[in-house]
Parts: structure tokens; sequence; C-alpha cells
């Protein structure tokens, strides 16, 4: 038990880090209707970091973390354009956006005998295995993105939202993988649109009883965590939408 609490505290430490900004950005994006935007700049940082490992830099912790956040800003550049310059098939341009990016980070690992394990860390992450160190940096980044959204979010413009975006999900990305980032900003956010009232209460206990509940069952069932997580949260979700739907 003592084994599996050293193991279940940072990883759920780490689901807190990231809910704790991916829930007011997946209301927002939510509104926006840019649905798959987190997905493209998930992948486009998730890009970055596949460049950094051919590189040979992954010994490097800082610089990759560079490569990735500049590599994601670019992506937020890119959709910020989009939505500025296209915005009635701006999804449309979002999710080829996506699927580039990830057909551009399988050319690129296509010759690495490790492709399949590195695309499924990429996809599903390794939250059982986030360090201290990750954590203290992801909680830095946390309460530094969380002070400007809270102080000038009315006044970033497309750029500035995206960038923020993009940083967040940089840091989301190498903790928990791309499936669950979009789990956490999505699930939340859409469990709740109907909650006129206390909706962040309600969307952070769908979003921590997901984290929770898929942790313990891939720890007592030997299951994927990722995956684990991202089937646990939509289950609290849908649970309080038919409720809700009920009242």
């Amino acid at each position: 038990m003592n084994i599996e609490l050293g193991i279940l505290l940072p990883a759920f430490l780490a689901g807190l880090l990231v809910l704790a900004t991916h829930i007011p950005f997946g209301m927002r994006v939510l509104q926006r209707g840019v649905i798959f935007a987190d997905l493209a700049v998930a992948q486009i940082a998730g890009l970055g970091v596949i460049v950094a490992e051919l590189l040979g830099l992954l010994e490097q912790p800082v610089l990759v973390q560079l490569i990735a956040a500049g590599s994601a800003l670019g992506g937020a550049a890119l959709l910020a354009w989009i939505e500025r310059r296209a915005p009635e098939v701006k999804e449309a341009y979002i999710g080829l956006t996506f699927v580039l990016a990830a057909s551009l980070g399988i050319l690129l690992m296509s010759r690495d005998v490790h492709a399949g394990e590195h695309l499924k860390d990429l996809l599903v992450g390794q939250i059982l295995w986030v360090n201290q160190g990750q954590l203290i940096a992801t909680a830095l980044l946390t309460a530094a993105l969380l002070v400007v959204w809270n102080l000038f979010r009315e006044r970033l413009g497309y750029f500035g939202f995206y960038a923020l975006f993009a940083l967040a999900i940089t840091a989301s990305v190498q903790l928990v993988g791309i499936y669950l980032v979009f789990a956490s900003l999505i699930v939340p956010a859409l469990a709740t649109y109907r909650q006129p009232k206390r909706r962040y209460l309600f969307a952070f206990a769908v979003g921590i009883t997901g984290y929770a509940l898929g942790l313990l069952t891939s720890v007592w069932l030997d299951l994927p965590a990722g995956a684990a997580i991202v089937c646990a949260m939509a289950l609290s979700g849908g649970m309080l939408l038919t409720v809700q739907t009920r009242t």
C-alpha cells in the first residue's frame, strides 16, 4: 500500500495541476468553438519533443522544454491567424493542423525502433512516473499562467489566449499525454455547460473524480493509467449530465 501511495500521490497531484489551468481554458475553448485547438497545440508541442529527441537532446531537459514551448507557441500563432482570418471554417483548419502535425511526427519517428513506445507515451502519457522536479516546475508555471489569466483574460486577444493555452499544454502533454490533456480540457467543461451556478465547483468535481477513480482502477486492475483516467472522467461527466437532465 505504501508503494502504491508513493506512486499514486504524485500522479494525483499532477492531475490537479493539469486541471487548475485546463478547466478555465477548456470553458473558454468551448465558448469560442475551437474544440480541436488543444489537440492541435498538444500535437505540435509533442512534435517539438520528437525533434529534440532526434537531435539527441533528451539529456538536456531545459532545452527540450524550450523547443517544445517554441513549437507550441508557433502553433498558437498559426491558430490565432486561422481564427482571425477564417472564422467560419476554423475548426476544419484546426483539425487539419492536428492531422498534419501527427503525420509529421510519425514520419520523423518512422526509422526509430522504439517509435511505437514513444508514440504511446506521447498519446497516453506516463502519469504514474512523474517526479518531484516535474511537479515543482509545473506548479510554478501553473501559478504564473493563472495569475496572467485572472488579470488579463479579457484583454489577451487571439494570440495572447493561444499563447497561454500553448504554454499550459506544453507542460501537461509531457506529464499526462495528449489524450488526457484533451479529456481534462473538454470533459469538465462539457459536463457543466448547462450549469449556470457553481460551474467551476462541479467542473473540478468531475475532473478530480476522474483522476482519482482512474488512478485507483489502473493500479488495482493493472491497466494503463492515462486511458483509465480518460474513461473514468468521461463516466464522471456523463453521470453529472444525466443528473442535470433529470432535474
